[in-house]
């Protein structure tokens, strides 16, 4: 048995064991750093550290004060609230209790807020603020089953009177008293604990329909944490940098790697402080999506656009030259196992790392060895610009029902536009009609209270089907190509990937923010364009427009003649059939709020396209189809 067989099947049976390991063996050493904002409310955040055995006492407290509710084990507890280090602290209070904890995006409405607690059946719900605090007391009524709510930040807070709301302090403070009475009761919880008792329900945020419950155990992220480290992706010194949505199943799954391996992880969620914490951090990795570094790159273009002609000229020329570095760099990694390239083009990277890349990796903290990129396809240009810049972005591939992490690319032998190969223990086949089946410990029980919909995607034998169209390369590597039921199949029986033809788009547009390509049933392709809007506003300045509001410049015909150089570029690299022969551009952008994309940035197709019936009908109006 290989060493990396021997460290995953002889995983614990859960990640609270992994913790319990992890504070005995480095308890002073630094587990989390979180911002706290000066009183004044001017000036820089100050960012505090707790150590593993800092953390440890306040989880333990948490866990226990559940259980002094009347918490029993698998029962549920709902966590509703942003990424900040009492994210991670309640959620490992609840699994060390024994309980599971429901995850709730702080966007999401009243509604679906109680349907999420309604359909776990949630005892608990721990909520962020007053804010949240206040959806569930909306519907209260509709919530038997929820006995009491802790809010995080309590200050300003009507508990009441009958004991339905306490704080977080009030939470600790029970749970520490709790535990000079019972001071194994942790260690007894945790040593109760069975690979197939349930850890986590996370409720699929979905592009289509009511979300779906998705029951992961805790055997899911014992494997999660041990594959991880298999990899040889994260060492205990690295500083990660965790911004994503820990509601999301990607930011969940970075928790367990972190347990695992011991290093520090920097925790803030706002994102609009995400450029001024990177170089305060200086993450060696970070974890994101797709759409971050889009706006990164169409930043660094407008910033270099509006240093005029010149400036601009080199910033196309240096972004030329490291796709051109990349992909040489890592075919010849591919040949030869070395990613060396001709020395022409490392004497034009030198001076182009010079001129633009060194900058941007400043702006990244300029410690980063690799970032990660999921929960949707990344476009191969901007990729490719990144890694020949010196950002070595890592595109890996799991969905909710498989834990998030069921592929990564090989840090070394990284491939720009796969997602890598299977994590260790993890087996992939392709279907005959393209789909991606995987197997594996990763894989979760099934749909909660759902057993049709489980049969559906689970088969008996353990493989479970992504809806995900995907390509394995000879030596293992894996290429999504798109959605299954995105794919797009016009009236002359043509197949169109749109995902490719986007992806392509935000390649070439350095102003897009959003785009759907429309074509089913159709005998031409179209799309939806949203527009990135710091970056046209800031083109909009500098070519007359200045002072007009976002949907003004919009609609202006001098910015649909821009894109529209843009889209006859993108044409030019597609078959006939996959032309874009029309668009339109959207008066906003596409956002979380109007619940056009998932909390975590994907397409809502179906919503997008009934949002907007009226410009794709006005663009095949007059066809013969129409």
């Amino acid at each position: 048995m290989s060493d990396t067989q021997t460290l995953i099947e002889n995983r614990p049976p859960s990640v609270a064991a992994l913790f319990l390991e992890r504070v005995a063996a480095t308890p002073d050493a630094e587990a989390y750093r979180y911002p706290v904002p000066p009183a004044s409310g001017q000036g820089p955040d100050e960012w505090k550290s707790l150590t593993w055995a800092q953390a440890a006492e306040r989880v333990f407290a948490i866990a226990a004060g559940l259980i002094e509710l009347g918490v029993q084990p698998e029962q549920r507890v709902a966590l509703a609230c942003s990424t900040r280090v009492e994210w991670l602290l309640a959620d490992l209070g609840i699994m060390c209790g024994g309980a599971a904890t429901t995850t709730i995006y702080p966007q999401t409405n009243a509604e679906e807020s109680a349907f999420i607690l309604s359909d776990s059946e949630s005892r608990v719900l721990i909520a962020e603020n007053a804010a949240q605090l206040a959806k569930a007391r909306e519907k209260r009524a509709e919530l038997p089953e929820l006995h009491h709510v802790v809010v995080i930040d309590a200050e300003g807070v009507d508990t009441g009177e009958d004991g339905w709301v306490l704080s977080l302090a009030d939470l600790e403070a029970r749970g520490a008293a709790h535990l000079e009475k019972h001071p194994e009761l942790i260690k007894e919880r945790v040593g109760a604990i069975t690979r197939d008792q349930l850890a986590t329900l996370i409720y699929t945020s979905g592009t289509t329909g009511r979300p779906k419950g998705v029951r992961l155990p805790h055997d899911n992220w014992a494997y999660m944490a041990k594959a991880i480290t298999a990899t040889g992706m994260v060492t205990g010194d690295d500083v990660q940098y965790l911004w994503l949505p820990l509601a999301h199943v990607f930011g969940k799954v970075l928790t367990s790697g972190q347990i695992e391996v011991g290093h520090v992880t920097a925790v803030d969620g706002r994102v609009d402080k995400i450029i001024e914490n990177l170089p305060v951090v200086q993450p060696t990795y970070m974890a994101s999506v797709p759409r971050i570094f889009e706006k990164v790159y169409n930043g660094v273009a407008s910033k270099a656009r509006a240093g005029g002609a010149a400036k601009y000229k080199i910033f196309q020329w240096a972004a030329g030259v490291a796709r051109e570095y990349a992909k040489a760099a890592q075919d010849n990694f591919r040949r030869t196992g070395t990613p060396s390239v001709p020395f022409g083009l490392a004497a034009k990277h030198k001076v182009a790392d010079a001129l633009v890349y060194a900058k941007i990796r400043e702006a990244f903290g300029g410690n980063l060895r690799a970032c990660i990129s999921g929960a949707a396809a990344l476009a191969p240009e901007i990729g490719y610009f990144f890694a020949g810049a010196g950002i070595h972005i890592l595109e890996g591939y799991g969905l909710t029902e498989s834990s998030a992490a069921s592929f990564v690319n090989p840090a070394e032998a990284y491939r720009t536009g796969t997602v890598g190969k299977p994590l260790p223990g993890t087996e992939v086949r392709i279907a005959d009609d393209g789909e991606i089946l995987l197997r594996g410990p990763g894989i979760m029980d099934g749909y909660h209270g759902q057993p049709e919909k489980t049969a559906e995607v689970l088969e008996a034998d353990g493989w479970f089907h992504t809806g995900d169209i995907g390509e394995l390369s000879p030596d293992g590597y894996l290429r999504i190509t798109d959605r299954k039921k995105d794919l797009i199949k016009t009236s002359g029986g043509k197949y169109v990937a749109p995902a490719e033809v986007e992806g392509q788009f935000k390649g070439i547009c350095p102003y897009v923010s959003n785009i759907l390509v429309h074509g089913t049933d159709r005998n031409f392709c179209t799309a939806l364009i949203a527009l990135d809007e710091p970056s046209i506003l800031e083109w909009a300045e500098e070519n007359g427009l200045g002072g007009r509001s976002y949907a003004d410049v919009v609609a202006a015909p001098a910015t649909v003649e821009l894109i529209e150089g843009y889209v006859k570029e993108l044409n030019e690299g597609l078959q006939r059939w996959q032309t874009i022969k029309k668009f339109r551009l959207l008066p906003r952008d596409l956002d979380v709020e109007h619940g056009e994309i998932t909390p975590s940035l994907k397409l809502k197709r179906p919503v997008v396209e009934r949002e907007y019936r009226h410009l794709i009908d006005e663009m095949y109006a007059g066809t013969l189809e129409a």
